[in-house]
């Protein structure tokens, strides 16, 4: 499991050009236009007005433990989320190591849901958000580990200009630089992405430093939407994250390894608010 993510990233230059072979960039381009037109829902705003906080995220595989509901419908598990009280959605897109597609956002779209959705991948190249457009995405991830910081401007400036949200991911105080690039959401990952190691205190270590380097970054004047991934399984836990200023919690898999993710959403959030 040693450095994991340099082999997807790898991985994940092989299938952009795969799928730029399957539908050209001019394609896609035409095809995402017309849905310029139309907006997306906010998922930065869901999160500042919303009492719980959390992002609910189909996941149904992970690099460090296989399969975690290898039969998870798209089609039933996120809407479950949106009807049991979840602010937003998360569903992974890349297929090889976490066993998703974007065909599941389109999936969880026709279902009825229409909360904001993240589109959760690796995220290297334009075309990407292309994609994340026309399957229904709100909001996208992109990852300070995966890319440098003028990288990650660009993607940030194109997401933005394609009507989308972007969830800006730092997991060590030296990608804290990346947060004066005013992203609509600053995301902490407790999680590891070269061990897969996860440690929830890694959002405690860094709100404040985060809080500190988004004061010059534009963020609106109620203060930065932050977001604490990965980890995250007591109720206790997230209480004490809000009172450390996060307003988004992003839960997965303490939710898809239950036999109802939607029932065990309720029950989370029922926890939450209850104190």
């Amino acid at each position: 499991m040693q450095d994991i993510l340099s082999e997807i990233v790898a991985n994940k230059r092989v299938e952009v050009e795969h799928f730029k072979a399957m539908l050209s960039e001019r394609e896609i381009h035409r095809r995402v236009e017309p849905l310029l037109d139309f907006s997306v829902a906010s998922m930065s705003q869901a999160l500042a007005t919303s009492d719980s906080g959390i992002i609910a995220e189909f996941k149904r595989k992970s690099p460090s433990k296989g399969w975690i509901k290898e039969d998870g419908r798209a089609d039933i598990i996120p809407l479950s989320y949106q009807q049991h009280g979840a602010s937003a959605l998360s569903i992974l897109t890349d297929e090889k190591y976490f066993g998703g597609s974007d065909e599941f956002i389109k999936m969880a779209r026709h279902s009825g849901v229409n909360i904001p959705i993240l589109y959760k991948n690796f995220v290297i190249d334009e075309y990407q958000l292309f994609q994340a457009r026309l399957c229904g995405a709100s909001a996208v991830l992109l990852i300070a580990a995966c890319l440098s910081v003028q990288q990650c401007s660009v993607l940030l400036k194109i997401a933005h200009e394609l009507g989308m949200e972007v969830l800006l991911e730092m997991h060590s105080e030296p990608e804290l630089e990346y947060a004066a690039l005013a992203p609509d959401m600053y995301g902490i990952n407790n999680r590891n992405l070269g061990s897969f190691v996860t440690d929830v205190d890694n959002s405690f270590r860094l709100a404040e430093q985060l809080r500190t380097a988004t004061v010059s970054s534009g963020s609106s004047a109620e203060g930065p939407i932050l977001v604490s991934e990965s980890g995250i399984s007591n109720p206790a836990t997230v209480r004490s994250l809000r009172s450390a200023g996060f307003r988004g919690f992003l839960i997965g898999e303490n939710f898809m390894k239950t036999a109802d993710p939607g029932a065990a959403l309720r029950g989370f959030i029922s926890d939450v608010t209850s104190e």
